[in-house]
């Protein structure tokens, strides 16, 4: 067995500390990056918990102003705003009814100064979705039920077409917003796939015929969540 020298030994100890160092550093950078990585995942930055108390904070204005003018609507935490058909339309149809036009001439001006007169929330806002939903109760002549979804589809879409059109065309709120609506504003149809339930469960008819105006907030990439700019200015 041949016997290492002093140099030999002193060689095989250096090697020795360097892949230690190595593999405690990489092992060290790993424990980083997975760190950074499920912080970005989840959006536990000050970035995103400010945004999302903004949010909420416009939600709580926007709840108590339409209370106090006897606006009858359902806001949730982050600011969309279920609108019972009830109050738009009559029964079966997309045609808004005198109510529903009073109702959006007095909604639209608050719904929209509430949101545009916080710069940082608006310009946290990717899109104010208009969204219509129906209950899933069969139309006479639909056969199947994909017809039945589809003629609800359609149904639901027209709703929610016929409120972002009077919003935009009809209703007195300022004109300085129009550029930016004209940017955010989407119409969309969800028939009956998000209905509303009961406590028991069950689907509630009258809850479920609705149109919900509704934020999309803009999203953080992973490179702004670490504070990282990979070529830009």
């Amino acid at each position: 067995m041949a016997i290492l020298g002093k140099k030999g030994l002193q060689e095989e100890g250096s090697d020795n500390i360097f892949w230690t160092t190595m593999s405690d550093l990489m092992l060290g950078l790993c424990i980083v990056f997975m760190t950074l990585f499920i912080l970005a995942m989840t959006g536990f930055t000050q970035q995103t918990v400010k945004q999302q108390q903004e949010q909420q904070q416009t939600a709580e204005k926007l709840a108590k102003k339409l209370e106090a003018e006897k606006i009858k609507a359902e806001v949730d935490l982050y600011g969309s705003v279920k609108i019972s058909d009830v109050e738009l339309f009559e029964v079966g149809s997309y045609q808004l009814s005198p109510k529903g036009k009073k109702f959006l001439e007095k909604f639209t001006p608050i719904y929209f100064d509430t949101l545009f007169e916080n710069e940082s929330t608006y310009r946290a806002i990717d899109n104010i979705i208009v969204q219509g939903h129906t209950d899933s109760q069969t139309f006479k002549d639909a056969k199947t039920q994909n017809e039945q979804y589809s003629k609800n589809m359609f149904l639901s879409l027209q709703r929610a077409y016929a409120v972002q059109d009077y919003m935009l065309l009809h209703t007195p709120y300022k004109k300085k917003y129009n550029k930016a609506l004209r940017k955010m504003l989407i119409v969309e149809g969800r028939s009956y796939a998000d209905p509303v339930l009961d406590g028991a469960g069950n689907e509630d008819l009258s809850k479920s015929r609705r149109v919900e105006v509704k934020l999309k907030v803009k999203g953080t990439s992973l490179s702004d969540m670490l504070g990282l700019n990979f070529g830009g200015n």
